[in-house]
């Protein structure tokens, strides 16, 4: 009898064991998530941009063998534009936020031109120079702030708590010019020396695309995102000199 009772519950356990194998090869796949490519592009004629002198800053002038141009627009070979910001604007379902961003000023110019954030994302203001700076956030949506940064103090470290492009100013050497980039999601990509970005990690769906030039203003575009799969957008921006 007990051989039996034996029996029975082994025929039961795998009769369960298999029903278990078989369910298991119908659940439903992992979804990976997608990504955005594309080419950032100009059509007309661009402005010209300036030489920067700064002559009244000698240690910083040693630091560049030809001088430095003004970066209001990034004209790149191909017609493309560099530190254009890419980001998705609508569809996003959030995320945690990123490690700190960096923000450094050296040979007198803001590296990088454009620095894009999530809002509360930690930032580092950094002075790699032998000269004072003073760094001008001319923020609307947030409070504004003017700070003095001598050269070997540490960095400066703030958050954003709303999105909003801040132009950025030094008002020790009027030529230094930038933007922080405060945008409400984690999915975004400022432009390289060949006009391309790069957006990874989205999960499938459908988005707004937004691309933002400090000078030619923004585009949209809407996208759909699929799983495991890159999409191709383009965004072209009519130059006009001014």
């Amino acid at each position: 009898m007990h051989k039996r009772n034996f029996s029975i519950l082994a025929i039961a356990f795998l009769v369960s064991s298999a029903a278990s194998t078989k369910a298991g090869r119908f659940t439903a796949p992992s979804v990976a998530p997608g990504s955005v490519e594309g080419t950032i592009s100009y059509t007309g004629t661009p402005p010209k941009m300036k030489p920067i002198d700064m002559a009244k800053e000698p240690s910083c002038a040693k630091q560049h063998a030809t001088p430095v141009m003004t970066e209001a627009v990034g004209v790149r070979p191909g017609n493309t534009l560099e530190d254009v910001v890419v980001y998705v604007s609508a569809g996003d379902k959030g995320g945690p936020v990123s490690q700190p961003a960096h923000y450094d000023q050296k040979g007198c110019q803001y590296i990088p031109h454009v620095a894009a954030m999530e809002v509360n994302q930690p930032l580092e203001i950094s002075n790699h120079d032998q000269t004072s700076h003073n760094i001008h956030p001319m923020a609307k949506v947030n409070s504004e702030w003017n700070k003095s940064q001598p050269p070997g103090t540490p960095p400066l470290h703030v958050t954003y708590e709303k999105a909003e492009f801040i132009p950025v100013k030094c008002n020790v050497h009027p030529w230094m010019h930038g933007y922080f980039a405060v945008l409400g999601t984690s999915h975004y990509s400022v432009s390289d020396d060949n006009g391309k970005f790069s957006l990874k990690g989205l999960p499938p769906g459908k988005y707004t695309l937004t691309a933002w030039q400090e000078k030619f203003g923004t585009q949209t575009q809407d996208v759909t995102v699929t799983s495991g799969e890159t999409a191709k957008v383009n965004f072209t921006f009519k130059a006009v000199p001014y």
